[in-house]
């Protein structure tokens, strides 16, 4: 199946930025609708952002909308996700998964996993 690599979390001060990578490998890339989840300790792991496999379309949690970007670049085999104006609850590790679908934002839809990067934003 897909390969998926995760990068570019670390430490943040408040209303700092960052952005976050995901590499694919293996099946084919641009053709499946591809999301970022985050899971902080103790809790669910929750949805973030979604774009399609054509990348025209998005959507964002309330908590993401008005300060994360979610981008992908089929050409590299990567999505995106930049993220400002930071927050302590932001802090989690952020996952990014791919679909079989042209666009999805539920767990259950996603089929396949990177294994996460940790982002940590201090007050």
């Amino acid at each position: 199946q897909v390969q998926l690599v995760e990068s570019g979390g670390g430490l943040v001060q408040a209303g700092g930025s960052l952005r976050l990578s995901c590499a694919a490998s293996g099946r084919t890339f641009s053709s499946y609708g591809m999301g970022w989840f985050r899971q902080a300790p103790g809790k669910e792991r929750e949805f973030v952002a979604a774009i399609s496999w054509s990348g025209g379309n998005t959507y964002y949690a309330d908590s993401a909308k008005g300060r994360f970007t979610i981008s992908r670049d089929s050409a590299k085999n990567s999505v995106y996700l930049q993220m400002n104006s930071l927050k302590p609850e932001d802090t989690a590790v952020y996952y990014c998964a791919v679909s079989r679908l042209y666009m999805a934002t539920m767990m259950a839809d996603f089929g396949s996993w990177g294994q996460g990067t940790q982002v940590t934003v201090s007050s």
